[in-house]
Parts: C-alpha cells; sequence; structure tokens
C-alpha cells in the first residue's frame, strides 16, 4: 500500500510580546491526524474498503453481470452458479457441458454477448476433455440462458491445442465494441527447448500461444491477419504468448490489452495489435523454475513486441479490466490486474497506450482471479480460494478521505 505524507501544520504564537525586553519565543504545535479505520484501505489517489459479496464458492474463475441484476459465477469443477439479490442460489445452471477438471483445467471464463438483453447468449471457456478424457484442450462454447438454465448450447471454437497436461490453458473472453469475440489460448506448456524458434507458440499452424478473434458466432473474420494462407490457422489475432490470463477491450479507445504469466519472473502486460508476435520463448524476462537458469535468447529482438510494464518477481497476474466507471473518478482510464502467487490488486496507470505508473494495492488478501467493473461502477473481485466461509467475490467501495 503506498505511503501517505501526513500534512503537518505549524502554529506560531509569540508569547510575552513585549517589544521593549526584545524577547519572543516561538511554540510550535503539531495536528494530531485522525485514525483511519481497520477496514479502510489506502491508495496514492482513493481510500476504499472491500466489502464481501459470496462466500464459500470452490475455486471460483471469473464473475459476469447481466441486466437485471444477476451475477454469473464459473467454478473450475465444472459448475455455473447464479448471484441473485446478494444471495447465491443453492443450485448449479443445467446445460454447461462436461469439463476436464484438475490442475488449471475446468470450467473458466463467462461472459454475456453485447445484446445480451434481448439475444439471451452467454459464453463459456473450458478445458475440454476427449472421448476417454486423457487429453484436454480449451474450447468456447455458447447458449440461451433462460429460466435459469443454459440451452442451445453450441460450440464456437475447439483449439488445436490438444494435450494430456493441465496447464496453461488461456481461456479469458472479450468483446470488442463492433462485436468480435477474442479468445485466448496458452502454450499448454510446451517446454522450450532446442530452437526457441520452433517452438509452437512462434509458428502459425497451431493455437499454441495465441489470441484468437471470431464473429460472435465462431466464423473467421475476413479481415483477421492470416487469413488466405497455406501455412497458417485464419482464427490467429496475435502469437508469441505464454499463459495468458487477463484479456480487456478499452471501452472508449477499442484497444485491446492483455496479462499473461511469465515463467519464474517476466509477467507480462501487453498492447495486443493485429497479426504481432510477442516473443515467448524467444524473448522474455523470466528464468527457469527453480535453477534460475536461461530461457529466452535475449529480451529483444527485431520484429516482436515489447510489453509496456513486466512484473519481475512475478505476481502471477490473472484478470484485467480497464476502469471507466463514477464511483473512483481518479482511476478513470486506469487497468487493474489480479495477482494469484502475489496476491495483490495492481493498479496500472494509462496515459493514452503508455504506461505512466503501477501501483500495488490489497497486499496478502487471497488469490485475485478475476477483476470486473459492475455495472454499478463499482470494482469486482473473484478470489481463488476453497473452503466453506472463505472469500469468493467481493467489492471494493470508495471511502471519503478526511
Amino acid at each position: 500500500m503506498s505511503a501517505h505524507r501526513i500534512e503537518r501544520t505549524l502554529s506560531l504564537a509569540i508569547v510575552g510580546a513585549s517589544l521593549a525586553l526584545g524577547h519572543s519565543a516561538l511554540h510550535a504545535q503539531q495536528a494530531v491526524p485522525q485514525a483511519v479505520p481497520q477496514d479502510v484501505q489506502r491508495s496514492a489517489l482513493h481510500d476504499f474498503r472491500m466489502v464481501s459479496i459470496v462466500t464459500g464458492l470452490e475455486n471460483p474463475w471469473a464473475v459476469a453481470f447481466l441486466p437485471g441484476g444477476d451475477m454469473l459465477v464459473t467454478e473450475r469443477a465444472g459448475r455455473l452458479r447464479i448471484v441473485r439479490g446478494g444471495r447465491l442460489l443453492p443450485d448449479a445452471v443445467p446445460g454447461v457441458p462436461a469439463v476436464r477438471q484438475g490442475g488449471q483445467g475446468g470450467l473458466l471464463d463467462v461472459v454475456p454477448h453485447p445484446q445480451f438483453a434481448t439475444n439471451r447468449f452467454i459464453y463459456i471457456s473450458y478445458a475440454k476433455p476427449n472421448a476417454d478424457g486423457s487429453q484436454g484442450t480449451t474450447a468456447v462454447i455458447r447458449g440461451k440462458f433462460q429460466n435459469d438454465r443454459l440451452e442451445n448450447v453450441e460450440e464456437i471454437f475447439e483449439a488445436q491445442v490438444w494435450s494430456p497436461g493441465r496447464g496453461h490453458h488461456g481461456s479469458r473472453l472479450a468483446f470488442d465494441r463492433d462485436g468480435y469475440l477474442f479468445i485466448t489460448i496458452g502454450d499448454r506448456q510446451v517446454p522450450p527447448r532446442g530452437e526457441l524458434e520452433q517452438h509452437p507458440a512462434q509458428g502459425l499452424t497451431t493455437h499454441h500461444g495465441k489470441i484468437i478473434r471470431l464473429h460472435d458466432d465462431g466464423r473467421v473474420p475476413a479481415d483477421n491477419p492470416f487469413v488466405g494462407r497455406t501455412d497458417a490457422l485464419p482464427q490467429i489475432w496475435s502469437y508469441g504468448h505464454r499463459s495468458l490470463q487477463g484479456l480487456a477491450v478499452h471501452p472508449v479507445t477499442n484497444d485491446l490489452w492483455e496479462t499473461e504469466h511469465g515463467p519464474q519472473g517476466g509477467d507480462e502486460f501487453n498492447l495486443i495489435e493485429k497479426g504481432k508476435n510477442y516473443g515467448w520463448p524467444v524473448i522474455g524476462f523470466g528464468v527457469n523454475y527453480g535453477s534460475g537458469a536461461a530461457i529466452h535468447a535475449g529480451t529483444r529482438r527485431d520484429g516482436m513486441e515489447q510489453p509496456l510494464n513486466v512484473w519481475v518477481p512475478s505476481i502471477g497476474t490473472s484478470g484485467l479490466m480497464i476502469y471507466t466507471g463514477d464511483k473512483f473518478p481518479a482511476w478513470r482510464g486506469n487497468a487493474f490486474a489480479g495477482g494469484l502467487v502475489g496476491q495483490q490488486l495492481a493498479r496500472v496507470s494509462l496515459d493514452g497506450r503508455r504506461v505512466t505508473g503501477v501501483e500495488t494495492m490489497l497486499t496478502q488478501q487471497g488469490r485475485i482471479r478475476d477483476v470486473r467493473q459492475g455495472p454499478d461502477g463499482f470494482i469486482y473481485l473473484v478470489f481463488d480460494n476453497r473452503g466453506e466461509g472463505t472469500l469468493s467475490v467481493a467489492r471494493l467501495e470508495p471511502v471519503t478521505r478526511r
């Protein structure tokens, strides 16, 4: 938490004001600062408190807000839950597909269609099992949320990243203002060995380490950067990523921002642009787990993008949001990134496409899995904790600074 300067006032009192004696005395009096309530968190621009909304969920992964006030929350174990009127309904939503749960896999992100009020579509990403459950990939379905059920479910995307592993699924979803759907797909923990340029995150023939761009029904947009190439998959928008855990479209500029895990060190905050290469594993700022041995060929290379911010040591970036609400006016236009390993919330100050500062907030409160702005202008956090009574979803509310 940022330290704040406590303003002090100096009151000068002239005692024994007799000019004939040529004597004066100064008395300095220090103002006593008011005590800060224990539940108030201080930051550089706003004081706030964290208010619990839901407790006891099992590894919640994402939250989405629906017209009318309902919240949807995914549990990685494979359940989609409803929070209505501030109360978690006891039954999970029927109609959700079977997931390959374990490690980092399971039921993952959930977002409503931009025109949900009229079409009732919601989109869910998840770890999809093969027939015998021995392998999994990342897939996205959409269905109509009606009468507290998911109906007319259809798969709109299946990533070509099948693996027996259970890590680096990616799975963040975001719509831009033109109605295109973006999907993150992790590198599925393919180790960076030998010629780094041959790693599948650097190739265009699989979906490893990619951001995908689709129409809302899964069709490929004609202006995607690699459409028409025989050596590339047409869904790809950007490549050279590792474990993409945060994705957000700026509501004003329509810029696409992303956060991803480095290995040991080197978490990244990136501005994502059409057709560009973000370097993994050829360039980066991390090292091998445990040994600390070098992974990358360097930190820069022509034709590969630089992150706009790097966290070393890693904070385990997860969940990303650009704030545009009215409850915290000094934070408008800032990005907020959750931290898993770091158990923190990072506020990234932006000036257009330039990072001007990073503030660490809410340290050691729990593993922050998702960050969203609610329709009420408050900031909502999802905590990847587990067990009865543990914090699952919380809201940040402003406190007037005295």
